[in-house]
């Protein structure tokens, strides 16, 4: 929401787990290449990346998860 001051402090999360596991040492020849990697990446941690704070599953297993107890 406008003037949230956490709104920054998520997207500066992001782009720190971007910059360290995504961009960090790599070299892309060109920007196709780039946004398929990037894809990938994105896909990776949604579906398959554990994390903690969502008590060790991806983010799309909590979602499915508590979608069921809400249905």
């Amino acid at each position: 929401m406008k003037g949230c001051p956490y709104d920054n402090a998520v997207a500066e999360a992001t782009f720190k787990i971007i910059k360290t596991e995504f961009v960090k040492g790599k070299y892309f020849e060109n920007l196709d290449r780039l946004k398929l990697e990037l894809d990938d990446y994105v896909h990776w941690f949604h579906h398959v990346r554990i994390h903690g704070t969502l008590g060790y599953l991806s983010p799309v297993e909590y979602k499915e998860k508590h979608l069921k107890k809400i249905v």
